[in-house]
């Protein structure tokens, strides 16, 4: 008698299973967010780093994982879910590992290099994974629940477990915890996720992807070391006329492509042109937040590691809480009730921390730190509804890709904007250093609030219905 499982079976008798291996890559690798800003002043000690060193040590990964993040969808629909999942897995345990080996900050910033290359692979993939494993409505909405919780346990961990593990053994076991968690990962994965492949793959776009890479990178080269190489010098002049030569050339060689990697029509919709420069606008705050947070507690208020993933608590909590609450209001109300809350939220979190100084209250710091929290906590549910709202079903995978990807890139826009401001006025004091970023972070609020109110309005929805038209003339021409 034959008592092989076929991978069919496997996937109808354990989904939830699929469900909890694709929810341990969600854990490793939002956990090692927030773990790693924790170490930033251990690094900073250990490995005598500059703060632009610092800056590298989490933009390197940032900047790789927003460049790549469609490729390896459409890899994954191409080759093969669950061996790309697998790949990356391997790739970012590997990556964990060689940091936590690191002799240098060279060293480490390529050692995170390799580890973006893997977490390219993860998240999407996973929830691409998540998405052929339950076909109903409703359970996919649950499970998509469950990801998100588990991205608030491991935002909340995070700080904790990173702190304790520097302050008790050192930075470089902050690792370490990848390895169990993604050896656990690749097994389960192997037994019990079965493979899958789209119908019809994208194509890949390696001239827009090479385009998208250079305009990441010089920009985020250009910002970080603008102030120690000079803002008139050859070299920063040259990235920034390097990356619009990029952007521009994007722009013409897209349209002409039959699938391109980005589809500049999508920003013909005022709603996803909105969602994009939110997400931007969000995830830098958050980055740069997070960033600036570690040295100032831990350099200026003499905080342990471990006290300070104490103090990022509440931020976190706020965050979990309002996640979910932000995903019922924006399917009761539309996105503009969360919109709004958010930018109001950000603005009034980073006018008070425009107020910063070395003996700020430390509950006025916490208070300050759920405010923001709440500001993050209810913009995530309208960026990706705003994004795939109205757009054709077979573009809404495309579309929420690019807002993933704006997400990473105004992460690690953030922490180069934070570190170079930071740099350039750290003479008059770290707290009072940080204030121009503030300030940069209430303007990027006041814009929360205008898109989430614009992005509303009737114009705002005629020019989605506009944009989906021209997409799906597109598909039907193609077909025929």
């Amino acid at each position: 008698m034959n008592t092989t499982i076929s991978h069919a079976e496997r996937t109808k008798t354990h989904p939830n299973l699929i469900l909890g291996i694709c929810c341990l890559s969600l854990l490793m690798v939002a956990m090692d967010v927030t773990i790693v800003n924790v170490a930033l002043p251990s690094i900073r000690h250990d490995l005598s780093a500059s703060i632009s060193g610092l800056q590298w040590v989490i933009d390197a990964y940032t900047m790789v994982v927003a460049s790549l993040l469609m490729l390896a969808g459409s890899m994954a629909d191409r080759f093969g879910r669950r061996r790309v999942f697998q790949t990356g897995m391997a790739l970012f345990m590997l990556g964990s590992l060689l940091c936590s080996l690191a002799p240098d900050i060279h060293s480490l910033i390529a050692f995170r290099i390799l580890q973006a290359l893997g977490a390219t692979m993860l998240n999407p993939v996973a929830m691409s994974i998540i998405a052929n494993t339950f076909h109903e409505p409703k359970a996919r909405a649950r499970a998509i629940g469950v990801w998100g919780a588990v991205a608030g346990v491991a935002m909340a961990l995070g700080p904790v477990i990173g702190g304790a593990l520097t302050e008790s053994i050192g930075w470089r076991s902050i690792f370490w915890v990848n390895l169990p968690i993604g050896a656990a990962a690749m097994l389960l994965a192997a037994r019990y996720i079965p493979e899958s492949k789209a119908p019809h793959a994208r194509r890949v776009d390696p001239i827009g992807q090479v385009l998208v890479f250079i305009i990441l990178a010089t920009v985020t080269y250009a910002v970080i070391e603008g102030p120690h190489d000079g803002w008139s010098s050859t070299t920063i002049i040259g990235l920034f006329a390097a990356a619009a030569l990029a952007l521009i050339a994007l722009l013409i060689y897209e349209p002409r492509r039959h699938e391109p990697l980005i589809d500049v029509r999508f920003f013909r919709s005022a709603p996803f042109s909105s969602a994009t420069l939110i997400a931007v606008c969000s995830f830098s705050a958050f980055s740069g937040f997070l960033f600036l947070n570690a040295l100032y507690l831990q350099e200026v208020r003499g905080l342990s590691a471990f006290q300070t993933g104490l103090c990022t608590l509440p931020l976190a909590l706020a965050t979990i809480l309002c996640s979910p609450f932000s995903g019922r209001l924006v399917g009761t109300y539309g996105t503009r009730p969360s919109l709004l809350a958010s930018g109001t939220a950000t603005v009034v979190s980073a006018l008070m921390m425009t107020q910063l100084t070395a003996t700020t209250p430390l509950p006025l710091l916490l208070l300050t730190y759920v405010i923001f929290g709440i500001g993050f906590g209810m913009v995530n549910a309208p960026i990706t509804n705003t994004a795939v709202s109205g757009m054709p079903k077979a573009q809404a995978g495309l579309a929420a890709a690019v807002a993933s990807t704006s997400r990473q890139i105004g992460a690690s826009l953030g922490v180069a904007l934070a570190g170079t401001i930071l740099g350039a006025h750290v003479h008059n004091g770290f707290a009072e250093a940080s204030h121009p970023f503030w300030w940069l972070i209430t303007g990027g609020g006041f814009t929360v609030l205008l898109l989430g109110w614009l992005s509303n309005t009737r114009w705002a929805h005629d020019t989605t219905r506009h944009a989906a038209h021209l997409l799906e003339e597109t598909a039907v021409g193609a077909k025929a």
